[in-house]
């Protein structure tokens, strides 16, 4: 994983697109956000989100076809339109489901 997506697709002055891959039982570094962002769910799976510390903090289905609006507030990002979703920028995840997860996530700088 290459900062908070597997594979960096496109980049200007406003925006970085990244793909993110993520296969049965996988979890990702501990990576940090740093931006606002948008995630589009191209093939959809349950994932465990853990603190940086290692401290499971939830699960969520991240079901095909999902889109997730993240902002920053402080040190963590909070859901524009869910604003229950609240975990750390410094975080890893495990895709925790039977099938590859994967999304394309949208930076906004």
């Amino acid at each position: 994983m290459a900062g908070v997506g597997t594979t960096k697709i496109f980049e200007n002055d406003k925006i970085n697109v990244w793909e993110f891959v993520l296969e049965p039982g996988e979890t990702t570094p501990v990576h940090t956000h740093e931006l606002d962002y948008i995630f589009y769910v191209l093939d959809g799976a349950p994932l465990r989100v853990f603190d940086a510390d290692g401290k499971e903090l939830t699960t969520f289905d991240a079901s095909t076809g999902s889109v997730f609006v993240l902002r920053m507030d402080g040190d963590d990002l909070v859901g524009v339109h869910d604003p229950s979703i609240r975990i750390p920028a410094r975080h890893a995840a495990q895709n925790v489901g039977q099938t590859r997860y994967r999304e394309i996530l949208v930076e906004t700088k």
